[in-house]
């Protein structure tokens, strides 16, 4: 067996024991977005593997468009964590409060859009590109939700035993080899550099998915209310969004009504 193909083998091996150990802790409950994402990554790599036995012209387009559920999925995750972090507060705040949520996670990744192109693989179509920068431009995103959830975790009184932080810990160091891999592929000139790169991308994958069923298998610490300071600033924050929506509506229903 090649050494693709025992990756490929492990990849999907721990991928099950991942959702196994979710469906075990209920922790699908908790993150059904998440959930998703990891059954994702397990059916995606089937699905990719046997584009390739089948016929390799399949690839290209199988890959752009699991790439680009891969991408839609990880955006939701990364809203569905943030919300979750909430959870504190979430009885002060209404279901509406998640719409400036989404709003804040694709703002940034808008401002974030510009910065995440890398130079154009040859031979590449404009489509693959597009898919490449995408990809890239939510890796970023998740490096910054990360940082920031390491640089508030006081305030927010969140620490590594709480699922949250162990979830964005690991699609973050994941981000990080991804936009490193793929920065040096560019600089590769055989196809022979380019696979083995490819593969250590497939063994840092295969870490996280490590580093997951080791957490998870692991009580996770009852979540600590937040300080009172910050509950006040995030009250503050909601209610000032709130007014603003009311206020954007309320002024859409006069200019109707003139």
């Amino acid at each position: 067996m090649s050494v693709e193909s025992t990756l490929w083998v492990a990849g999907e091996v721990v991928s099950a024991a991942v959702v196994g150990l979710m469906l075990y802790r209920h922790l699908w409950r908790k993150f059904p977005l998440f959930f998703a994402y990891v059954v994702w990554i397990f059916l995606a790599d089937l699905i990719a593997y046997t584009a390739i036995l089948i016929n390799r012209s399949l690839y290209t387009p199988a890959y752009l468009v699991l790439s680009f559920v891969d991408s839609a999925l990880l955006l939701g995750v990364l809203i569905e964590l943030a919300w979750s972090i909430l959870r504190p507060l979430r009885a002060s705040l209404a279901r509406s409060a998640l719409i400036p949520l989404i709003g804040v996670v694709l703002a940034v990744g808008a401002a974030v859009w510009p910065f995440a192109s890398l130079p154009s693989l040859t031979g590449t179509t404009a489509k693959t590109q597009l898919i490449v920068h995408l990809l890239q431009t939510v890796s970023i995103l998740q490096i910054i939700f990360l940082l920031v959830l390491i640089g508030s975790s006081q305030l927010l009184s969140i620490g590594w035993r709480d699922r949250e932080l162990q979830v964005a810990t690991g699609l973050g160091f994941y981000s990080f080899a991804n936009i490193g891999i793929a920065a040096l592929q560019r600089h590769q000139a055989s196809y022979a550099q380019v696979r083995v790169l490819n593969e250590v991308e497939i063994v840092a994958f295969l870490c996280i998915l490590l580093y997951w069923i080791v957490c998870f298998a692991q009580k996770e610490a009852e979540r600590r209310e937040f300080t009172p300071q910050m509950q006040s600033f995030l009250l503050s924050v909601a209610g000032a969004a709130h007014s603003t929506r009311v206020a954007l509506t309320d002024k859409a229903g006069k200019q109707k009504k003139d």
